[in-house]
């Protein structure tokens, strides 16, 4: 596969740089009077925590929001993975582009918990049983091991919480996965012989002072009361800023992760507990065997932070007094009560005071791993007095793109307005009110980014802003045709379905949800002095990111930096037979992002021998958003089965276009633009095919077989589950409900009697799995009492057994044999029936290691004049995939009790 890879900035991202975006869209709990409490409780602590999962959806919300909203504590979630490889119940993206809608959804859940969120460069591979599996599909312990070191070197926790305890009672591998690795980083990111690359790049190693693992008692209940805790945690507790407890808080930001299934998750009010086992320390001498919260032991007062110098100290002479002096303001600050003004004086003034104890630092003798770390601590202290200044003041600024005529959306709410590109010129409108009675006398200000070339035309300066008044200016900018990265997400794979780990784009990216934001604007200024110590200076950040207004279902979406043409071949999986006509039709879809007209030469590259027609196409495009469609088609060079790429290339202005970019966004999340090269997979697979067969497909939670099925010549029509009561099903004679159809298509389970009528009156009925297993169970919808488990056979190779080798699904119209299970991906199936009626009658059975036989993935029952089958074979992935034997298999499954009508109407080469 070829991937575009951006060349790297010389400039390095700091810790700090990567924890400093404000928020796309602060919670009603972060602004006004209750925000202001949040950024005051958080300038009463220096605590540090790191909480470690596999999944997004496996956090203990209740306990980060607890600690983050209720004490202050700085915290970031570092989830191995980003749950690529599980089921999507919002729509048919599986893989990576799941990974980045789910990253989406896990930032929405961090707002509400108040954290930071990292990842890992490991994927979601789907379901695992045990660590030792999930291991080896990971390469071993060091890609995850040294991602989860770096964080913590960069992070400088003083508490490590894993999610889990890394025995088999978390189930899943991956979660005790994450707890080993958690174990191991403990130590290896204080050891300088662990990861070296990393020491040599700056970093320092740190460190943690405890390790604390989960002890679970359900989804953070007190449904158990394990006697070996050492830290119990009431998430049950009300906050009068949050107007309500933490857990309930935290179920509101979990409820974001749709795709999960997460949308009608509740926890009642009243006491819930979250239990954690103390299972290493550093701290000299410390024994506990109870504890009343993470940080007995530990002095996390901003004060304290000269203390824990030690010898150190004596470096920084003037560093007690001068944090003493900051503590006692921000103290002041918090009981100034109602009076804004008063507590935004004392906290100028502890601003200015920092920042002379910053710079002094700076300038010190101190080493350099205690320097770093007191740097950290006292630059998120700056942080956040600047955001407490900001509320008290009530002067929050706003950056907003301007939506000039070349920048207003060809398409009114399908195209992204953020999204800009090299060559463009932009304007950006800055302005916030002063809501305090204090005047504000701005100093400079400017757009401010990661990137070198985000620098205005020059720096600004304007005079005071009075009380009650506005500041309102605009800031230009171009961007330049070269040296820009663009926002892509952070990794990607070559093959996703089979890979198991990532590669970096960038790798100062690596571990973080999506790039830093393109563009923000900031504006320093001064507060009248008071004191000779609160001088004129102007120590005061306003900062806003740049946001653009939105024609979709945003009233404001963030700055993306996308090339101009979006190049894709779609779809970018094809299966094709090998028997069929030779010629095959691709299409691909540009789409311009630019104003100013233009034209380019479209290709296709293609296998050596291979053909195509046209050889290339002249393109042009005359406005922003606009978007074409180009037909080729390509004549293999043989029938051979196997896989290749075809890949689109697009050259215009000396600039060569491969890759695309899709939107990923829904009304409750932040946009990110999901890349991927302008390539197409093709399966060339030898699969007999009865044209005759008409097939009808209910998608449930969305799938890509009908897709493939049309493909490959069969005559699939999709039903509208809505319109299932009305359709005439005797026009089919093959019906499949997709995955999690009962689960998500409650018209399906309301018509389930129809269905069984049609498999009566002589159709075949292939019904895939649902997870909702007690839902299906009591709603007897097949034909003959069955009981749906949740068993799984996970191993992609794990043997199958063909029990019933002489029925005919194993004959008709494909002779299937034990190649046919070759080449699957991720796993072989999931939610197998455990009991099941006589008149069913099992046709495979396959098993994990160390298990026994699962004999309930395929079961076929005659009922009536027709056949029912029910499938728990994964072939909702293996089809996309282009494994050819799955897809023959699956093709002889839609025609089962079809035989005799269609043996004389097989597909044949035209």
């Amino acid at each position: 596969m070829v991937v575009a890879v951006i060349a790297l900035a010389a400039h390095p991202v700091t810790s700090q740089d990567q924890g400093m975006a404000p928020p796309w869209k602060p919670l009603p709990q972060d602004n006004g009077a209750p925000g202001l409490h949040d950024m005051l409780r958080r300038l009463g602590t220096t605590a540090r925590l790191m909480h470690v999962t596999a999944h997004p959806d496996d956090e203990d919300g209740g306990m980060l929001t607890l600690e983050s909203r209720g004490k202050g504590t700085s915290g970031v979630l570092m989830t191995l993975t980003r749950g690529e490889g599980g089921q999507n119940k919002m729509g048919s993206n599986l893989f990576d582009a799941l990974g980045v809608l789910r990253t989406l959804e896990l930032t929405a859940s961090d707002r509400y918990y108040g954290v930071q969120q990292r990842f890992s460069r490991v994927a979601d591979f789907g379901y695992s049983k045990s660590a030792d599996e999930t291991f080896q599909k990971w390469g071993g312990h060091d890609i995850a091991l040294g991602d989860m070191v770096r964080v913590i070197r960069t992070f400088r926790p003083d508490v490590l919480v894993a999610r889990f305890s890394g025995t088999e009672r978390d189930g899943h591998g991956h979660h005790q996965a994450s707890s080993i690795l958690a174990r191991e980083a403990f130590r290896a990111a204080a050891d300088p012989n662990r990861f070296p690359e990393q020491i040599k790049e700056g970093l320092q190693p740190w460190q943690t002072k405890k390790l604390y693992i989960g002890l679970l008692c359900g989804f953070g209940a007190m449904t158990c009361a394990p006697e070996n805790y050492t830290v119990k945690l009431n998430t049950g507790r009300d906050n009068p800023d949050l107007g309500t407890s933490y857990i309930q808080f935290a179920m509101q930001g979990l409820r974001h992760q749709l795709s999960q299934g997460a949308g009608a998750w509740t926890v009642d009010p009243g006491d819930r507990f979250s239990f954690y086992k103390l299972v290493d320390s550093a701290l000299p001498n410390y024994q506990a065997d109870k504890e009343q919260d993470f940080w007995d032991g530990m002095d996390t007062t901003l004060s304290g932070l000269a203390a824990r110098l030690g010898s150190d100290e004596k470096a920084v002479p003037f560093l007690r007094d001068a944090l003493a002096d900051v503590s006692t303001k921000i103290q002041k600050a918090s009981a100034s009560g109602s009076d804004r003004n008063e507590c935004a004086r004392l906290l100028y003034g502890s601003l200015v005071e920092l920042e002379t104890a910053i710079a002094r630092v700076r300038q010190s003798a101190l080493a350099t791993s205690p320097k770093d770390d007191l740097l950290l601590r006292l630059g998120e202290k700056r942080n956040q007095l600047n955001r407490a200044l900001s509320l008290a003041l009530q002067t929050i600024p706003q950056a907003t793109l301007a939506q000039s005529g070349d920048r207003t959306p060809a398409n009114s709410g399908d195209d992204p307005a953020g999204a800009i590109s090299p060559g463009e010129q932009i304007d950006v409108h800055l302005s916030f009110r002063n809501g305090s009675r204090l005047p504000l006398d701005v100093g400079e200000y400017e757009l401010t980014g990661p990137q070198p070339w985000v620098r205005a035309e020059e720096k600004k300066s304007a005079k005071q802003v009075s009380p009650g008044t506005d500041f309102r200016t605009n800031l230009k900018l171009r961007i330049p045709q070269t040296g820009v990265e663009y926002s892509r997400q952070p990794l990607y794979r070559h093959d996703p379905e089979r890979d198991s780990t990532y590669q970096a784009y960038d790798p100062r990216y690596a571990t973080l949800p999506f790039p830093p934001p393109v563009l923000s604007a900031e504006v320093k200024y001064a507060l009248p002095p008071t004191d000779d110590k609160a001088g004129p200076q102007a120590a005061g950040r306003l900062n806003a990111l740049v946001l653009a207004p939105s024609a979709g279902n945003h009233s404001t979406e963030n700055i993306s930096v996308v090339p101009a043409f979006s190049v894709m071949l779609e779809p970018g999986e094809q299966v094709i037979r090998n028997d069929h006509d030779p010629g095959c039709n691709v299409k691909v879809g540009v789409t311009y992002n630019l104003s100013a007209p233009a034209k380019g030469i479209l290709r296709l590259k293609i296998p050596e021998k291979w053909r195509v027609q046209p050889e290339q196409r002249t393109i042009e495009f005359h406005q922003r958003s606009e978007k074409q469609e180009f037909q080729f088609t390509v004549f293999p060079a043989s029938s051979k089965e196997g896989s290749t790429y075809i890949e689109a290339v697009l050259e215009s202005g000396g600039r060569t276009y491969n890759e695309g970019y899709t939107l990923v966004t829904r009304e409750d999340l932040d946009s990110a633009f999901y890349f991927q090269p302008a390539l197409q997979r093709v399966s060339v697979v030898d699969v007999k095919v009865p044209s005759a067969l008409k097939i009808g497909y209910i998608m449930g939670a969305g799938d890509d077989i009908p897709t493939v099925l049309q493909q490959i010549g069969m005559n699939v029509s999709l039903i509208s589950a809505d319109k299932l009561p009305g359709e005439d099903l005797s026009r089919y004679q093959t019906i499949v409900l997709g995955i999690r159809t009962y689960d998500t298509q409650k018209d399906v389970a309301a018509n389930n009697k129809k269905l069984l009528e049609f498999v009566s009156a002589g159709g075949t009925l292939i019904v895939q799995y649902d997870t909702g297993v007690s839902d299906f169970n009591a709603g007897h919808f097949t034909p003959f009492p069955a009981q749906l488990s949740r068993a799984r056979v996970s191993v992609e190779e794990a043997p199958v057994e063909i029990l019933a080798p002489n029925d005919s699904i194993f004959q008709y119209p494909n002779q299937i044999t034990q190649k046919d299970f070759d080449g699957w991906v991720q796993e072989r199936g999931l939610y197998f029936m455990s009991q099941w009626d006589n008149n069913f009658v099992p046709l495979l059975a396959c098993h994990d290691p160390g298990e026994s036989d699962q004999k309930g993935g395929l079961l076929k029952a005659h009922y009536g004049k027709g056949l029912y089958i029910y499938n728990a074979y994964a072939f909702f992935r293996q089809l996309p995939a282009g494994v050819p034997g799955a897809i023959r298999l699956y093709v002889n499954l839609l025609s089962a009790g079809h035989q005799n009508n269609q043996r004389s109407a097989l597909a044949t080469p035209r």
